[in-house]
């Protein structure tokens, strides 16, 4: 095997390491809200160190490996979609680190809704996460859009959760704190959607390509 096709063996070997990180970091933040688990959030903030330090070695070597190979064609389109894919689990990662956080603060509190819609929403969300880096790791396209065709269900949830929530803080300001918190879980939980969903495009430029960005009927 070639020595460049080695580094890339390693950056895809590190790509992965983060992806497990980050999938596991997005169900523990889900476990810490819906089953008030307080040892699933401390694991969160735990993993996020590792987390953040993957991005900065993913970064450092994918950018040395354009500095010094000089890639082409499917070499060129795997290392930059490292790099953006990167980006996007950091941000996950991050995701999951404030929907911890909000956990946290709802561990003392009664809950005023049934947590069905938390689940619900999670659930699509986590197989979002899941599939997307499935795609990458397979090259496989077809997966990559059965992301991107889950999004807008993601969204239709977040949005109908919404509007229930404020229905409850307006019966009752003592539910503001918490329907509050639970809003911010929904908004996090879509923005990871939304990472899962640029992943899966990515997954399209590499495999196939093609720049889906902003298209529809890809979806």
């Amino acid at each position: 095997m070639r020595h460049f096709e080695q580094e890339l063996e390693q950056l895809k070997g590190k790509l992965l390491e983060m992806s497990a990180l980050v999938e596991a970091a997005v169900q523990r933040s889900v476990a810490a809200v819906v089953q008030k688990d307080r040892s699933a959030a401390d694991q969160v903030f735990r993993d996020e160190e590792r987390i953040n330090a993957l991005e900065m070695e993913i970064d450092e070597f994918a950018i040395n490996l354009l500095a010094t190979q000089q890639p082409l064609a499917a070499d060129l389109r795997l290392v930059v979609a490292a790099l953006k894919i990167n980006t996007d689990l950091e941000r996950m990662g991050d995701l999951s680190v404030t929907i911890a956080e909000r956990a946290i603060s709802l561990l003392s509190e009664p809950v005023i809704k049934p947590m069905m819609d938390i689940r619900h929403m999670s659930a699509l969300v986590e197989s979002m996460v899941r599939k997307s880096l499935d795609a990458f790791v397979a090259n496989d396209a077809d997966m990559a859009r059965s992301v991107l065709a889950s999004d807008d269900a993601v969204d239709s949830l977040r949005t109908a959760s919404y509007h229930e929530l404020i229905s409850y803080m307006e019966k009752d300001p003592q539910n503001i704190p918490q329907a509050l918190d639970l809003i911010g879980i929904t908004r996090s939980l879509e923005r990871i959607a939304d990472h899962s969903t640029n992943i899966a495009e990515d997954v399209l430029f590499l495999v196939k390509g093609i720049d889906v960005r902003h298209h529809s009927e890809v979806r």
